[in-house]
C-alpha cells in the first residue's frame, strides 16, 4: 500500500501556540493566496534559506498528509521550477505528527 510522505511547514512558536488554542493552523498565505505553502523534506533547507534567513523562534511542523482535512495539491513554483505541496484550507492540529525547533 502506498503511504504518502510527510510534508513540512515552517512557522513561528507564537503562531503554533495560537493554532493549539484554536485546534487548527492558518498561515497568512491562506487568506492571500488561498493555500498554505508546505514543502517536502528535501525542500525544507532551501525554503529556510530563501524565506527565513536570520529569523529565530521558528518551528518545523511535520504533517501527515493522510490526516489532512483539506485538499493537498503539488504545484509548480515558477521561482524554483519545483513541485511544492499546498494545503487548500486550515491544517487541523491533529494532522501535525511532530514539531522540531529550528536553531
Amino acid at each position: 500500500m502506498y503511504m504518502p510522505e510527510n510534508i513540512y511547514h515552517i512557522t513561528t512558536k507564537h503562531d503554533w501556540d495560537k493554532a493549539l488554542q484554536l485546534g487548527y493552523y492558518e498561515a497568512p498565505s491562506l487568506a492571500i493566496e488561498g493555500f498554505i505553502h508546505c514543502s517536502t523534506n528535501e525542500q525544507v533547507e532551501g525554503v529556510l534559506h530563501r524565506y527565513y534567513r536570520g529569523q529565530t523562534g521558528l518551528l518545523k511542523l511535520v504533517i501527515d498528509p493522510l490526516k489532512l482535512q483539506n485538499e493537498l495539491k503539488y504545484e509548480l513554483a515558477p521561482s524554483t521550477h519545483e513541485l511544492f505541496p499546498h494545503v487548500y484550507g486550515p491544517i487541523h492540529t491533529g494532522a501535525v505528527v511532530s514539531i522540531a525547533e529550528i536553531d
